[in-house]
């Protein structure tokens, strides 16, 4: 429970580890959270993000799996799909200005385009799981991503697999990770994240969690 309400999409956001490895995500359904993503505010319209995007059982999926972390490796493989976001960091070859006055901040755009395409899944009953634990040198090699773009962040999506749905034939999962993402979501009170007048000024509208 949110206080104040917010909008179900953002409230029954999760990011679980636990996804059901029998979901396929088919061309529309990845194509609409793409777009989700694309439709996501930028610097100056300049979308300096991009995506590498593995489906699990093809090539690029492989790929993605190769470089994971050990701890990613246990879970993330069962997703229906592993994107890989990119930010530009640098002028494009046949664009010496690239569009951008500065770099700065297209880290900050990338998070934003995540953040519609999590939202985005919620809409369609799935769930997104970001971290950042892989190879990322593995990752520009693999793929050959230009000198100019950073590889940052790994975005797991998926049919979320609660306990009450497996059966013996589920695959293992690490018990604590199936009862820590069922427990209610908790964030620190508004009173500690936004301020009035000074740093460490509560700005006084509620105390939501």
């Amino acid at each position: 429970m949110t206080t104040p309400p917010i909008d179900p999409l953002l409230r029954d956001r999760r990011s679980p580890s636990v996804f059901d490895p029998t979901h396929t995500l088919d061309d529309s359904q990845l194509a609409s959270l793409l777009e989700a993503a694309r439709w996501s505010p930028s610097w100056g319209n300049t979308q300096p993000w991009r995506f590498l995007v593995g489906r699990r059982g093809d090539a690029s999926h492989a790929r993605i799996v190769a470089a994971l972390s050990r701890g990613n490796r246990q879970w993330a493989p069962a997703a229906s799909a592993i994107l890989i976001g990119l930010r530009q960091v640098g002028a494009e070859p046949d664009d010496p200005k690239g569009g951008l006055r500065t770099y700065d901040y297209t880290a900050y755009d990338l998070g934003q385009s995540a953040a519609h395409l999590s939202v985005q899944a919620v809409s369609m009953g799935l769930a997104v799981h970001q971290f950042g634990g892989f190879d990322h040198d593995a990752i520009a090699a693999g793929f050959a991503v230009p000198p100019q773009w950073e590889v940052l962040s790994g975005i797991a999506v998926g049919r979320w697999l609660p306990s009450a749905e497996r059966t013996t034939d589920s695959p293992d999962v690490d018990q604590a990770n199936v009862e820590r993402e069922e427990r209610p979501r908790k964030r620190r009170p508004l009173d500690q994240l936004a301020f009035a007048e000074r740093f460490g000024e509560p700005l006084r509208v509620g105390h939501g969690e």
